[in-house]
């Protein structure tokens, strides 16, 4: 569907989408199994000007949020690895240094994380701290007039190829703080890689670090209140996110069914075949709307918490069914490596996790028609 939609809006779907078939799409599998970053693909989503867009101008591109949303579905249609790097970077990887950078360092730095030669690392999940974000114990210490971080990370978006890091970290006892450290920071070391299920592309790490200087992004004791800020417009794209690898999926399924034949005929004649089929599309259609409509929110600047907790709820669990029906209609061959509906029935998982977790949110919209 394509409903509502602007003449700039369908412009902007268009060339994501022709980027992602063309760059993204028959490099997808690759990236997989070699469970590798590939810069040369991030910087080219880079010269597109993605990772600005959500940013005003001058030094960003002023798009609104429905457009942005239709460029990370098309993203995720060709690569949920390499969408879900992208998109964490427009987002944390570049949103306090956005807001908060100044003099040289912005005047340098900035560009180079626009343009996706710089990749950026955003840690804060801990061992120990994932959705309680308040039980964190990495802390933030001022020694003269610099800022010193000792603690661990874990989970750590694009650790191993970042060169710069956002950190959250305790500035007192009910007090975070954001911070920005550079790679090669004494005291900063990139632990183990993390081994997952799918999304094997965007590269996940531990991290440690031990008195390791950085700049404070951003008032003492401001992270929190700004991390709710930006967490609406987070579980808004990866509703987004979820669309684009659910629309792969049902794609592969109609293909499949047209082609493979069972008993003389294809087996998109079979009624059972058909029920699933309907089932996909009608949850594919039900998710981009609810996360339409609360990316319209954002653009006319309504309240979206919750909204936006219930688009990436549904769009998630959706694309989860729809990656699973597929790899059933696919039967033996949803289970091969040899057909991408296995590397969409791992990857989509990811987005159930992403901008907090399906019991998480639903306990926020529960509360929020309670308060």
């Amino acid at each position: 569907m394509s409903g509502g939609l602007t003449p700039e809006q369908l412009e902007v779907r268009r060339a994501f989408h022709d980027l992602a078939a063309r760059a993204i799409r028959p490099r997808a599998r690759a990236i997989d199994e070699s469970a590798s970053f590939d810069r040369d693909l991030f910087r080219e989503v880079g010269k597109t000007g993605f990772f600005a867009m959500r940013y005003p101008e001058p030094e960003g591109a002023g798009t609104d949020v429905l457009s942005y949303v239709l460029a990370v579905e098309e993203l995720a249609w060709g690569s949920l690895s390499l969408a879900a790097s992208c998109t964490m970077q427009s987002l944390m990887g570049s949103f306090f240094l956005h807001r908060h950078l100044e003099g040289e360092r912005r005047r340098t730095l900035l560009p180079r994380v626009f343009s996706g030669d710089a990749v950026a690392g955003i840690c804060m999940t801990e061992p120990g701290a994932g959705s309680d974000l308040f039980s964190m114990r990495t802390r933030a210490d001022k020694q003269g007039g610099d800022w010193r971080l000792t603690g661990q990370k874990t989970w750590v978006t694009s650790a191993p190829v970042a060169e710069i890091f956002t950190v959250l970290a305790r500035t007192g006892d009910k007090e975070l703080s954001v911070f920005l450290v550079e790679r090669g920071a004494p005291g900063l070391a990139i632990g183990r890689a993390i081994d997952k299920m799918g999304v094997k592309g965007s590269l996940t790490s531990e991290l440690a670090l031990d008195g390791t200087p950085a700049l404070m992004l951003g008032p003492p004791g401001s992270g929190m209140s700004a991390l709710r800020e930006i967490l609406a417009e987070i579980r808004v794209m990866t509703g987004a996110l979820a669309l684009g690898v659910a629309r792969a999926a049902l794609e592969d399924a109609v293909k499949y069914a047209k082609e493979r034949v069972q008993f003389g005929k294809p087996i998109g004649e079979f009624q059972a075949i058909q029920l699933h089929l309907a089932q996909m599309r009608t949850d594919l259609e039900a998710a981009r709307q609810l996360v339409h409509w609360a990316a319209r929110r954002s653009d006319e600047k309504l309240e979206n918490a919750d909204e936006a907790a219930m688009a990436k709820l549904f769009a998630s669990e959706a694309a989860l069914r729809v990656c699973d029906h597929a790899a059933r209609i696919l039967a033996s061959y949803g289970y091969a490596t040899d057909y991408d509906v296995e590397r969409y029935l791992r990857d989509v998982r990811f987005t159930l996790i992403g901008g907090g977790t399906s019991e998480i949110l639903m306990t926020n919209i529960a509360r929020g028609m309670l308060r």
